[in-house]
């Protein structure tokens, strides 16, 4: 569409094609991903982009799209956001827009005297009548637009003038109000549904408004804040202000964690990617990029690490975490793949274990274990917990699935300084999966060789 990116048109055209080929109608798609049929028909003509990539998911599992497809659909979502940030350049071969010469005016019948005729010549005057130049009725008509626009601006002036200094007044005899980036009450900026501390009601996920590009696949490093409207930035570019100051927490997420640094089950379609071609299996800091290469979904469990820092010199409480599932299918029917026929390792660290098969997912506080350490046992962490610039804490979060393919974020709730709000922990802008694995063909990698269905 004229004036909009290519990279938005792109992302578009691919949207269009998965729409046109499922059959379905605007109206059925858009009540199914909870949107209004008018935005969704923005999205597959080019005239926005969403900011969040979940509905864009959400749409492309409805209209049956193949692994591949939807690669190329995120590939697209992520160039099209990129470009919303990037100014458009001037196209060099368009036509310069200059101003459009005025047309002489025609003549007017009013020029005339009202007994004569239109056909009469000019110069022809009624005997006795004493000759006039024409009037020019246009041309008043233009003066008097031009006055009646002068003054329209000095009062808006002036009103402005006006409200700016009840503004200050009202101000000065309210010392000590909290107010926010914009002078409204940092308590009036919550959405009606929000619960005490920003966190939205059980089961609405929170927008995420200030995702930053990823840094990997299923990790992200910057914090977000609940609700729908983008916050303002910091001017030292440190993340997004929260309420009437910056956020004074810093996240960055791993979700590509194994047991003992060697033990963790990945998912593969077959019908993509058969055993001959995927790939020997990587050490764990490259997993990230070795499980984008095949496609790979975790298989049985996620484990998610979480750095979170305070930012300055406050220190902030964690008050709780809580678990968000956004959807639910049956187990995806593919090949696991083990990256280790078995390590195991004398050091459990402590963490928060997550059933997501459960109706109401819980982060549950389970204890460590360290068989080389004294005492032996980690004792597990318990919110709330405190953080600073100083004093960072890890938050180990282990979630497994059997019964179903789940898609999943994490909400950290924080306070500081008489503030508090929503961190979302996600996947750089999209939730975390984690498919059951019960039944499905094993492989093993031997080493020098290659991979083995196990019998």
């Amino acid at each position: 569409m004229a004036g909009q990116p290519r990279e938005t048109a792109e992302f578009a055209a691919v949207l269009r094609e998965l729409k046109e080929r499922s059959g379905h109608s605007y109206g059925f798609l858009a009540k199914r991903l909870h949107m209004s049929t008018s935005t969704l028909h923005r999205y597959c003509h080019g005239v926005a982009a969403p900011a969040d990539y979940a509905p864009v998911e959400r749409l492309a599992r409805l209209c049956g799209a193949t692994t591949e497809e939807s690669a190329r659909l995120y590939r697209c979502w992520q160039a099209a956001d990129a470009a919303r940030s990037t100014p458009a350049a001037p196209d060099a071969d368009a036509p310069h827009a200059g101003p459009v010469p005025a047309a002489d005016p025609a003549p007017s019948d009013a020029a005339l005297p009202a007994d004569a005729s239109p056909d009469a010549a000019p110069d022809a005057v009624p005997p006795g009548a004493e000759a006039r130049p024409a009037r020019r009725p246009r041309r008043r008509a233009a003066w008097l637009a031009v006055f009646v626009a002068l003054a329209v601006v000095v009062a808006s002036a002036l009103v402005a003038l006006i409200r700016s200094a009840d503004s200050g007044a009202a101000d000065a005899g309210a010392p000590g109000a909290a107010s926010g980036p914009t002078g409204t009450p940092d308590d009036s900026a919550r959405a009606p549904g929000d619960r005490p501390g920003g966190a939205p009601e059980s089961g609405t996920p929170t927008t995420d408004a200030t995702r930053p590009a990823p840094t990997e696949p299923g990790g992200t490093a910057s914090p977000h804040r609940s609700g729908g409207a983008a916050s303002p930035s910091r001017p030292d570019g440190g993340g997004p202000q929260e309420g009437g100051g910056p956020t004074p927490l810093t996240v960055t997420t791993r979700s590509h964690v194994w047991a003992g640094r060697c033990d963790h089950r990945y998912l593969v379609d077959p019908g993509v990617t058969p055993p001959a071609d995927v790939p020997a299996p990587p050490v764990e800091q490259d997993a990230a990029a070795w499980a984008a290469g095949v496609a790979a979904v975790h298989g049985g469990r996620t484990n998610v690490e979480v750095t979170v820092q305070g930012v300055g010199d406050a220190t902030v409480v964690l008050r709780d975490l809580h678990v968000r599932v956004v959807d639910r299918r049956a187990p995806l029917p593919w090949s696991v793949y083990a990256m280790s026929p078995g390590c195991g390792g004398s050091l459990t660290p402590a963490r928060f274990t997550v059933d997501l098969d459960a109706d109401r997912p819980l982060a549950e506080p389970a204890d460590g274990y360290d068989a080389d350490g004294p005492g032996r046992t980690l004792p597990a962490t318990r919110f709330p917990v405190t953080v600073s610039a100083a004093d960072p804490q890890v938050l180990r979060v282990e979630a497994s699935a059997s019964r179903c393919d789940c898609d999943w974020y994490l909400e950290l709730e924080w306070s500081a300084g008489g503030r508090e709000g929503v961190l979302r922990v996600d996947a750089a802008g999209r939730p975390f999966r984690t498919s059951g694995v019960a039944g499905r063909p094993v492989y093993f990698h031997e080493e020098g060789r290659s991979w083995a269905r196990a019998d």
